[in-house]
């Protein structure tokens, strides 16, 4: 491994950090997206439970709102609900944004990758041919080492920037699919808080 890596030239430094880039936020990343731990499925229903029995308070409001994202969230509106459905609906959505920003963390560098570990692939091919063309001007295609070894530099950097490349892709997508399932969820237990608070029609939070 150690003779392929010094054989792909200089390029490969920037993609091997490239590799453990990935690796580092991808396992952050599905560590971190963790759908019941950012979205819990009973914590509206607890909520209505707090609202019911006049048990909604500061310190509850509090401890809802380091619960989980969600709850930031939930929180957010809560604070503002005497205000009105609308004030109640913006500070949700305030909340919300920063939410799914921190959600999205990380996911921009892996799309980065993604883009330009194959750049750098290519830019280790043109190198490899460069230097195969340099030595055939200088020495003419007798010297078969020095050929070989312009080729295998331009051939290994193109499959280690697709390597990477390729893995950097599908964990983007895969974590990007993640988050716009979970903003979903909480889309949904928002608007239901919000119906709840400032609508005349029944709404079942206990579903959450």
């Amino acid at each position: 491994m150690f003779d392929i890596i010094t054989a792909g030239g200089w390029l490969m430094v920037p993609i091997i950090f490239c590799s453990i880039l990935v690796i580092a936020i991808g396992a952050e990343r599905y560590w971190t997206l963790n759908p019941k731990k950012i979205a819990p499925r009973h914590l509206l229903a607890q909520v209505w439970s707090w609202i019911k029995n006049n048990q909604l308070d500061a310190s509850k409001l509090r401890e809802l709102k380091q619960s989980s994202p969600l709850g930031r969230i939930l929180a957010a509106g809560l604070s503002n609900s005497r205000h009105g459905r609308d004030v109640m609906k913006d500070s949700i959505q305030e909340a919300a944004s920063q939410v799914i920003h921190d959600m999205e963390r990380y996911l921009t560098i892996l799309s980065t990758i993604a883009n330009i570990a194959p750049l750098l692939g290519l830019l280790g091919t043109v190198i490899g041919m460069i230097k195969v063309f340099t030595a055939i001007m200088l020495e003419g295609t007798g010297n078969a080492g020095v050929l070989a070894g312009g080729i295998s530099e331009a051939l290994i950097t193109t499959a280690a920037g697709l390597t990477v490349a390729i893995p950097a892709m599908i964990l983007h997508r895969f974590f990007q699919r993640r988050v716009d399932t979970i903003v979903v969820t909480m889309e949904e237990e928002a608007v239901k808080l919000v119906d709840a608070l400032h609508s005349d029609r029944r709404v079942d939070v206990k579903s959450s």
